[in-house]
C-alpha cells in the first residue's frame, strides 16, 4: 500500500499541485465574483406622473424575469432588492409601462406617462366620472403631457391638432386675440358654434383663468350623447377642463419658466421705395408721386427685441384627510408689434378635505387673474404695406406727416394709447356626503366675476386732433364692463359594482345659472393739455358744447335644468347609457321656455368575450353607438320680447326738448332653442400589447329650428324684421385617431400619434311655411370696388361655397373676360350677374372654403434622458379668396403701393377690380408646427425631485402653393370662411427656451 501511495505521489506530484492550485484559484474567483456580479443591494426611488410630477401610489415595481416585486407608497416611494444589471419594470393602471436598468446609482427617479388608450382610465364626463371602458359616446381625453409645448396664449391653443373634429383657429399672432372653436362643423346661423367650456365644474368658465401648468387634462365631449347632459348649452359640444389638485405626501414645489421670441416671416412682396421710383420712371405713375422719402413703414411698426417670459410656482401636498395645491404666475407677452402685448399675473388655490370617517368631502377653489393689456398696436398693417413708400413718416421740422386720405399708423403708436385693466375672479366649492356606501350627495356652487376698464387717449399732436373739424384737440374715452356668472348645482350619485358583474354609475341633479352683464362708456374732446389723459373726462370742452358721448347698459339671463344619467355595465362587456335633461331658459318665448334633451348609447367590449381570449394580438376592442339631442340658447338676451329703444329728441309744447322712445324689435312668444340630433358609431381598439391603438368615429348630425333674423310683414308686425326659428343644417363626417409605438425598449421609446377628420356641412333649408329664402350671402370681400359678398349658401348646398363669375381670360387690351352659363366668353358688361334670377344668371359656384380633410401627426422619441417631438398639422382640399392679390395685384391701385405680382403674374390685367375664381387659390397646406428637444436630469437627490430643460420652435415651416398670408390664420369656421384678410396681423415664427424643476 505504501509502495502504491509513494508511487502515485511520485508520479503525479506535479499534477496534484496543479489541480490544487486550480481549485484554490476557482474558489477565490467564486468568492470575488459574488460582490462583483451577483450581490444584490437596496434600490430606492420615487415614481411620479409625467403630467404634473405628482407621486403615483400603488405602482407595481418588479424585477424583470423574476418574482421579486413591491409597490409604491402614498409618497410614490419604493424600495426593492436588486443587482446591477437587473431591469426594473414599472406598471400602473392607465399608465404606459416603464423599464429601468440598474446601474451604479441606488436611488431612482422614474416618470410614467399616462396611457390615454387604457380602458381602465377614469375620465371626466360631466357631473361625474366614468371608466373609459364604460364610455358609449365619442370623446377625447388629452393629458397635460400631450399638450403643444409652445408659449400658448390661450388654453385652447394647447388642443390644436390634438382632437379629431375640433377646429381651433386664430387670426394671427396678436397676444390680445382669442381663438375660434368649432366642433364637427357649423351648427347655427345666429347662435354660437363654439363648444361650452366647463372648468372644474364651472359652466362657461373664463379661459383667461387657465394656465398651461395648472391643467391636469382636457376632455372633449364631441357627440350629442356625450354632451346631452348639458341640455340647451351643448349644441357645439362640451370641453371639460380639469385642473391639478394636491396629493397626500410631502409638500412639493414645482417651478416652470420660459422665455420666447417671435420673428417676422412670410411677408407680402410689395415694392420698395427704389422699385416704386423705377415704376415712376417706366411711366406707370406721374413724377409727382415721388415725395423724396425712403420709408419701410413695417420696420417702424415691428418690435424686433420682443421677449416674452413666463414664471409659475406651484406648492402642493397634504395628509391623510386633506390636501392642497396653490400656484401663482407671471406672464409678460411681448408682441412682434409695437404697443401691443399683455402682462398677466394671478393665483390659483385648491383645498380638499375629508371628515366624518371619510364620508364628508369638501373642495374649495379660488382663482384670480389680473391683466394689463396694450391694445393700441397690432393693426395698421395694410396701411404700412400699401402706402406710397416715398411718403415721409415725419415732416422736415420733426412733426408727424398727416394727410386727409389715410392714417399715419406709426404716429398713432407715439401719440395715442389704448389700454385695458382687467380682473377675472372665480370662487367655487363642493360639499359631498356619502349617505350610505356608494351613494353620495354633492352640492356645487360658483361665482365668476369679470371686469375691465378700457382707456383711450389721443394727444393734442395726434392725427384725430389734426383732422377735427371743430378744432377740439385731444380725445379721450373710457368704458367699463362688469359681468357676473352664478351657478348652483346639487347632485346625488350612486356608483357600485355588484358581485363583480353589475356596474351602476348614476347621477341626478338640479342646475341653476344666472348671468348679469352691465357696462358704461363716455367720450369727450377738446382738452387744453395732455396731463390728465382719459382720467379727467370732464375737462374736455366738447361736453359743454354738446359733442361728448355717454352710454350704459345692463341685461341678464337665467337657465334652470333638471338632469339625470345612468350607466349600466354587465360583466365589463356590455354597457348601456341613458341621459335626460329638462331645461328652461329666460331667453325664449313665453310659449317655449322649457325643452327636453336626452341621449341613449351602448357599447360592447368585444375583447372581454371568451372567444377573444386566444386572440393575443388584441388587447382592447370596443364598439360604440349613440344618439343624443342637445340645444342652443346662446343668443343675445331679450330677443323674444318687445323692447324699447331711444329715438330722436323732440320739442314739447312746453318748449322742453325730450327724448322719445319706441319699440326696436318685434316680440316672438314662440321663440325656442335650436335642436340638434346626432347619431354616432365608433370603435376603440388597442393591439399588439399596446403598440397600436386608437379610435374611429362616424357621425351624422341635424340641427333644426335655426335661430336668426328674418323679414317680417308690416302690419301686423311693428318692425320689418323678427328673430325666429327657421331652417335646418346638417353635417356628417368621419374621425380617426391612431396611436402607435414602433419602438419601446429600455433606452428608446418612439410614439406616433395621427389625428384625421373629414366633414361635409350642408344647409338643408332656409325656409319654413312662413319665411322663404333660396339662399343667403356671407363673407364680405371689402376693400376697393365694393364687391359685396364672396360666399353664397343655397338651400341644399354646402356651407362655404364661393359664388361668382367664372374667369375666361383677358382681352388684348387687358379687360376681363368671363364665361356665360352656356360656355360662351364675353366681357363683363355682358354677364348676367343677377343673384335673384337663378335660372338665367351667369354666376356659379366656384369652389368651397371649408377644408375637406384635417390631419396632424405627432412623433415623439425618448432616448434615455432626451426627448424629441416633431408635430405637423395640415388642412387639405379647399379654396381661399386671395383679397391681397385682388386689390394690390392690380396696377389700378397705383399710386398706392402694389405687389410685384401686379407687373408679372398679373401683367395682362389692365382693368378695374373684379371678384371671380381668378383669385381663388388652393389653401391646402402642411405646417411644421412644433419642434421640441428636451433633457430630463435623473438626479439622485432628496431635494430636487425633477429637472427638465427644453427648447421649442413653433411655426417653423409651411408647405403650400397658396401665395397669400399663412393659410392657417385664414378662418375655416362659421358661415363666411376662407377670405384672406388684407390687414392680417403678420405671421411669426417663435423660439422658446424653458425649464421645469420640482423640489
Amino acid at each position: 500500500m505504501n509502495k502504491l501511495y509513494n508511487s502515485t505521489i511520485g508520479q503525479d506530484k506535479n499534477s496534484f499541485w496543479r489541480i490544487t492550485s486550480t481549485m484554490i484559484v476557482l474558489l477565490l474567483l467564486s468568492v470575488i465574483s459574488v460582490p462583483v456580479f451577483a450581490q444584490s443591494t437596496t434600490i430606492t426611488g420615487v415614481v411620479s406622473s409625467a403630467t404634473d410630477q405628482s407621486p403615483l401610489v400603488g405602482v407595481t415595481v418588479r424585477i424583470k424575469g423574476g418574482d421579486t416585486a413591491t409597490s409604491t407608497d402614498q409618497n410614490g416611494s419604493f424600495s426593492i432588492q436588486a443587482a446591477t444589471g437587473d431591469i426594473l419594470q414599472f406598471s400602473y393602471i392607465a399608465f404606459l409601462p416603464e423599464e429601468v436598468k440598474i446601474g451604479n446609482a441606488n436611488r431612482l427617479q422614474v416618470v410614467m406617462r399616462s396611457d390615454s388608450r387604457s380602458m381602465e382610465e377614469v375620465v371626466v364626463v360631466g357631473f361625474g366620472t366614468a371608466r373609459k371602458s364604460e364610455i358609449t359616446a365619442a370623446s377625447t381625453n388629452i393629458k397635460a403631457e400631450d399638450f403643444r409645448q409652445g408659449a400658448a396664449r390661450n388654453a385652447m391653443d394647447l388642443l390644436q391638432g390634438k382632437v379629431a373634429g375640433l377646429q381651433v383657429s386664430r387670426s394671427g399672432s396678436n397676444p390680445n386675440t382669442g381663438v375660434a372653436l368649432q366642433l364637427r362643423g357649423v351648427t347655427s346661423i345666429s347662435g354660437t358654434n363654439s363648444p361650452l367650456v366647463v372648468i372644474d365644474g364651472i359652466p362657461g368658465g373664463n379661459l383667461d383663468l387657465l394656465q398651461q401648468a395648472d391643467i391636469e387634462s382636457i376632455n372633449v365631449l364631441k357627440d350629442g350623447s356625450a354632451a346631452a347632459i348639458y341640455g340647451t348649452q351643448a349644441n357645439g359640444g362640451v370641453i371639460l377642463v380639469t385642473t391639478k389638485k394636491g396629493a397626500p405626501g410631502k409638500t412639493r414645489f414645482d417651478y416652470s419658466t420660459y422665455i420666447n421670441k417671435d420673428f417676422l416671416q412670410r411677408e407680402p412682396d410689395f415694392l420698395s421705395a427704389d422699385e416704386f421710383r423705377q415704376k415712376i420712371d417706366e411711366g406707370f405713375m406721374a413724377e409727382t408721386q415721388d415725395f423724396g422719402a425712403n420709408v419701410n413703414a413695417i420696420d417702424e411698426m415691428v418690435k424686433k427685441n420682443n421677449f416674452s417670459q413666463y414664471h409659475t410656482l406651484a406648492i402642493s401636498g397634504g395628509g391623510e384627510n386633506n390636501n392642497f395645491r396653490a400656484s401663482t404666475y407671471y406672464r409678460d407677452l411681448q408682441s412682434i408689434a409695437k404697443e401691443n402685448g399683455r402682462t398677466e399675473y394671478g393665483v390659483r388655490a385648491n383645498f380638499n378635505g375629508k371628515g366624518l370617517d371619510d364620508r364628508l368631502t369638501t373642495q374649495v377653489d379660488f382663482v384670480t387673474n389680473l391683466n394689463n393689456a396694450n391694445l393700441l398696436g397690432g393693426g395698421g398693417w395694410e396701411w404700412a404695406y400699401t402706402r406710397n413708400p416715398t411718403l415721409p413718416i415725419k415732416n422736415e421740422d420733426g412733426s408727424w406727416f398727416y394727410d386727409q386720405t389715410s392714417t399715419n399708423q406709426v404716429a398713432r403708436l407715439y401719440e395715442e394709447h389704448s389700454r385695458r385693466q382687467q380682473q377675472t375672479t372665480t370662487i367655487s366649492g363642493t360639499v359631498g356626503y356619502e349617505i350610505i356606501k356608494d351613494l353620495k350627495f354633492n352640492m356645487f356652487g360658483s361665482m365668476q366675476r369679470n371686469s375691465w376698464v378700457d382707456g383711450y387717449y389721443a394727444t393734442l399732436n395726434s392725427e384725430p386732433a389734426f383732422k377735427d373739424e371743430r378744432k377740439l384737440t385731444g380725445s379721450a374715452s373710457q368704458s367699463t364692463v362688469l359681468e357676473f356668472k352664478y351657478a348652483f348645482e346639487p347632485t346625488i350619485s350612486f356608483n357600485r359594482i355588484i358581485n363583480d358583474v353589475h356596474s351602476f354609475n348614476a347621477v341626478a341633479g338640479y342646475s341653476y345659472r344666472y348671468d348679469v352683464n352691465q357696462g358704461f362708456n363716455a367720450a369727450n374732446r377738446g382738452f387744453q393739455n395732455d396731463v390728465f389723459e382719459e382720467n379727467n373726462m370732464g375737462a374736455g370742452t366738447a361736453l359743454t358744447l354738446g359733442y361728448a358721448g355717454i352710454g350704459s347698459y345692463k341685461n341678464d339671463n337665467k337657465i334652470i335644468g333638471f338632469l339625470g344619467r345612468l350607466i349600466y355595465s354587465f360583466d365589463s362587456k356590455y354597457t348601456i347609457q341613458g341621459t335626460f335633461r329638462r331645461d328652461g331658459s329666460s331667453r325664449f318665448g313665453a310659449n317655449n321656455k322649457w325643452g327636453n334633451f336626452g341621449s341613449l348609447g351602448a357599447a360592447w367590449n368585444i375583447s372581454s368575450e371568451d372567444f377573444m381570449q386566444n386572440v393575443t394580438f388584441v388587447n382592447d376592442l370596443k364598439l360604440r353607438a349613440s344618439y343624443g339631442v342637445t340645444g342652443n340658447q346662446d343668443i343675445p338676451n331679450y330677443r323674444s320680447l318687445v323692447t324699447l329703444g331711444t329715438g330722436n329728441n323732440y320739442i314739447y309744447p312746453d318748449g322742453v326738448w325730450r327724448q322719445t322712445y319706441g319699440p326696436d324689435r318685434n316680440p316672438n312668444p314662440n321663440l325656442r332653442w335650436e335642436t340638434k340630433s346626432e347619431y354616432n358609431a365608433g370603435v376603440d381598439f388597442m393591439l399588439f400589447d399596446g403598440r397600436l391603438g386608437g379610435a374611429i368615429d362616424v357621425y351624422k348630425r341635424i340641427t333644426k329650428d335655426l335661430l336668426g333674423n328674418y323679414t317680417s310683414q308690416q302690419p301686423p308686425f311693428i318692425r320689418n324684421f323678427i328673430f325666429t326659428n327657421v331652417g335646418q343644417i346638417s353635417s356628417r363626417g368621419v374621425e380617426l385617431t391612431l396611436n402607435a409605438i414602433p419602438v419601446r425598449n429600455e433606452n428608446v421609446t418612439w410614439t406616433i400619434d395621427l389625428i384625421g377628420s373629414s366633414n361635409r356641412n350642408r344647409m338643408d333649408s332656409f325656409s319654413n311655411d312662413t319665411f322663404k329664402a333660396d339662399a343667403n350671402d356671407y363673407g364680405s370681400i371689402g376693400g376697393a370696388g365694393a364687391l359685396g359678398n364672396a360666399i353664397r349658401t343655397f338651400e341644399g348646398g354646402r356651407i362655404g361655397d364661393f359664388y361668382g363669375k367664372r374667369f375666361a381670360g383677358f382681352s388684348e387690351d387687358g379687360k376681363w373676360l368671363f364665361y356665360k352659363r352656356d360656355g360662351s366668353v364675353v366681357p363683363f358688361n355682358e354677364i348676367n350677374d343677377s343673384r335673384t334670377d337663378l335660372e338665367n344668371t351667369d354666376l356659379a359656384v366656384l369652389g368651397n372654403a371649408i377644408p375637406k380633410y384635417y390631419l396632424s401627426i405627432n412623433s415623439t422619441v425618448r432616448y434615455k434622458n432626451f426627448d424629441f417631438r416633431i408635430f405637423f398639422r395640415g388642412r387639405f382640399d379647399y379654396d381661399i379668396l386671395n383679397t391681397m392679390q385682388l386689390t394690390y395685384g392690380n396696377r389700378r391701385t397705383l399710386p398706392n403701393n402694389v405687389l410685384h405680382d401686379a407687373f408679372d403674374k398679373h401683367a395682362d390685367l389692365d382693368d378695374t377690380y373684379m371678384y371671380s375664381d381668378y383669385y381663388l387659390e388652393s389653401g391646402s397646406h402642411l405646417k411644421l408646427d412644433e419642434l421640441t428637444l428636451g433633457y430630463t436630469f435623473k438626479l439622485n437627490s432628496e431635494r430636487v425631485r425633477n429637472l427638465r430643460i427644453y427648447a421649442t420652435g413653433t411655426n417653423l415651416a409651411l408647405f403650400t402653393k397658396y401665395t397669400g398670408n399663412d393659410p392657417e390664420f385664414i378662418g375655416d369656421t362659421g358661415l363666411g370662411p376662407g377670405i384672406d384678410n388684407r390687414g392680417m396681423f403678420p405671421n411669426t415664427r417663435s423660439l422658446l427656451m424653458g425649464l421645469n424643476i420640482g423640489f
